[in-house]
């Protein structure tokens, strides 16, 4: 009697790690995007329904992913003991080290999704859910040095620094992506002075770390 042959599709229905899990791999396998979620679906043996349950889209995919890469920064921060006892200045030093050891890990699919069109802009549209991420940490972190400060003249404003630190992040992202050095220490050298700089702007001390930095721009060619 002939053996029967064992149908090898997916029998259990898939959660949205697995769904993520596939999208990467299959973009740095074939170097583009799912055509459509049909594709995607059959390529996988699920049903769409399967996708849809947790994305309403590929957008709505890629957008999580970055918000997966800053839930991974957290969480790997917050298992610090030592890390509540750090100051605003040097928690925004260690979320910054982590997000990008966690971007480094996932170097190839990121390079690849941030260069994915030929307009830069459509290209950031994925990061919106990591905007306001780390806009919110940047106004806890101004929030907790606020509390400490009773000369109101004295607290910085909450929605300046996040843009701030908003931007930063974005420069420090192309930075990385340029960067060429090994393991990326010239990426971290750039993040200690960027933080150290817009501390030191928000605090109206001495400029020398500004012109430092300015040096280091320059050195690295960046400006």
């Amino acid at each position: 009697m002939a053996k029967k042959t064992v149908n090898k599709s997916t029998t259990k229905k898939p959660n949205a790690d697995r769904l993520i899990e596939w999208y990467m791999a299959y973009t740095l396998e074939n170097e583009q995007a799912p055509k459509s979620v049909y594709k995607f679906a059959k390529e996988h043996q699920i049903e769409e329904a399967d996708f849809y349950r947790f994305f309403g889209s590929f957008d709505g995919l890629r957008n999580d992913i970055w918000k997966r890469f800053y839930g991974n920064t957290i969480s790997v921060m917050e298992a610090s003991k030592e890390y509540q006892e750090f100051t605003s200045r040097e928690k925004l030093l260690t979320f910054f080290y982590t997000l990008f050891e966690v971007l480094s890990a996932n170097r190839s699919y990121v390079l690849f999704v941030l260069n994915q069109y030929e307009m830069p802009l459509k290209n950031l549209e994925q990061l919106r859910g990591l905007r306001k991420k780390i806009r919110s940490f940047a106004k806890q972190l101004v929030a907790d040095d606020n509390q400490e400060k009773s000369i109101k003249i004295l607290q910085k404003s909450e929605m300046i620094f996040a843009e701030a630190v908003w931007i930063q992040f974005l420069f420090l992202l192309k930075f990385w992506a340029n960067d060429n050095s090994p393991a990326f220490e010239s990426t971290d050298v750039a993040i200690e002075k960027s933080v150290n700089t817009a501390f030191d702007v928000f605090d109206n001390t001495p400029l020398e770390r500004i012109i430092d930095f300015g040096k280091f721009l320059w050195k690295e060619k960046m400006v």
